[in-house]
């Protein structure tokens, strides 16, 4: 299974201080030498992280093949289009949000991705696109000529935290939703239900699978062992993980779950 790390939150760094360091290029060969597959990057409408300049750089100096995430806006496609990476993933994009919530609404915009999928594939840029694991959702991604799906995996995500994470937030969460343990646990499981039938069926309409999104250490190993998924993409987790080991040896580690997860499979 492949790892594409998301390098946007070494500029989250950057921008807290609105310096030039640490620069995001600098993790491109780290990434290489530790095992990564690919990059991802994010280039949001409000350029809260990667800007112009970084995207411009990472496409091309990044020895790995790069995954540009991008709303449907058109000057942002226009950009995308320019630097040519090897993938772009078309994301749903609120300017309030902390991070990506959810996944495209393929269906009421159908029209809008389908050209998005278009205008970037005549650039020989291949298209994914971010989706929640939902049949009917999969089957009008197929539609439109994108690629590969990437899987939104934010609910397991959020539901494994609740359960298996000591945080001071998760017991106020798991109040706030009236749900036992148990409850959670099956919704937990359903959810896990979800995306490996949602692999499964993609892969069945000629899609390349990927997943993510809230993946972790503790919480990949599920996500990993589905054999129809071919593809992980982490960042925060990694980033935050390279603080206090290095980022070669986070990506190494995170790598090696991966590994060991589809081995036992």
């Amino acid at each position: 299974m492949k790892l594409g790390v998301n390098i946007d939150h070494i500029a989250v760094l950057r921008e807290a201080r609105k310096i030039n360091d640490p620069d995001p290029v600098h993790a491109l060969g780290i990434a290489q030498r530790a095992g990564s597959d690919q990059i991802t990057i994010h280039l949001r409408e409000d350029r809260r992280h990667i800007n112009d300049y970084d995207a411009s750089r990472i496409v091309e100096l990044s020895p790995l093949p790069v995954n540009m995430e991008c709303s449907i806006d058109p000057q942002i496609l226009d950009i995308v289009c320019s630097l040519r990476p090897h993938r772009a993933t078309l994301v749903p994009e609120k300017r309030q949000e902390v991070t990506t919530e959810g996944g495209l609404d393929v269906i009421s915009n159908f029209e809008a991705i389908a050209q998005a999928v278009q205008k970037l594939q005549e650039y020989e840029i291949d298209v994914s696109l971010f989706v929640d694991p939902d049949f009917e959702i999969i089957a009008a991604s197929a539609d439109t000529g994108a690629d590969m799906v990437e899987l939104h995996t934010g609910e397991y995500a959020n539901l494994y935290a609740m359960l298996y994470t000591n945080l001071p937030h998760t017991p106020h969460a798991i109040k706030e939703l009236g749900l036992s343990r148990q409850e959670l646990k099956e919704r937990l499981s359903k959810a896990l239900g979800d995306l490996e039938n949602s692999a499964i069926y993609a892969a069945q309409a000629g899609l390349f699978v990927a997943a993510g999104h809230g993946l972790n250490y503790q919480n990949v190993g599920r996500i990993a062992a589905m054999p129809n998924i071919i593809e992980l993409n982490i960042g925060q987790s990694i980033i935050a993980r390279s603080v206090w080991v290095g980022l070669k040896a986070a990506i190494k580690e995170m790598k090696g779950l991966i590994d060991e997860a589809c081995r036992c499979d």
